[in-house]
């Protein structure tokens, strides 16, 4: 394909695969346009207990509020809800001989992490989140 018209297969984004590689350091965009990980209890937000919104660092959407993220013991920053009924999408993932259901960012489509069945009693529900594909707000919190 065309870097002028690569969408990565992501309907309805304006941004080429070349524009989001202009605009992410490299570790963001392997994670959040390539479907990449970070290690986990490596990432910047993992213990974050600040009051905020955590945002799509892709497009700066509000993704996850801090009043929603617990301590799941992974590694990573772990949420029971999202922010808002589209702030992500769920899809079907089947890469790594599993099935899971991957997150991905309800404005940019970009990569967030996954969602598992084995979440705390408000929904049941782990938004598993790499650090990377999040920019934190604690200015939110203040308003």
């Amino acid at each position: 394909m065309h870097e002028e018209t690569e969408k990565a297969g992501r309907p309805g984004l304006s941004k080429t695969e070349a524009d989001w590689r202009e605009e992410l350091d490299p570790h963001q965009f392997h994670v959040l346009r390539e479907k990449g990980t970070e290690r986990a209890f490596s990432g910047k937000y993992w213990d974050l207990k600040d009051e905020g919104s955590y945002l799509c660092a892709a497009c700066g959407e509000t993704l996850f509020l801090s009043e929603t993220k617990y301590d799941s013991g992974s590694g990573w920053p772990s949420f029971y809800q999202p922010a808002g009924s589209e702030s992500v999408k769920e899809v079907a993932d089947h890469s790594h001989g599993m099935i899971r259901t991957e997150v991905i960012c309800g404005k940019c489509e970009s990569h967030l992490g996954h969602v598992f069945p084995d979440g705390p009693p408000e929904t049941g529900l782990r938004y598993c989140i790499n650090s990377a594909s999040l920019d934190f707000d604690g200015e939110a919190a203040k308003e």
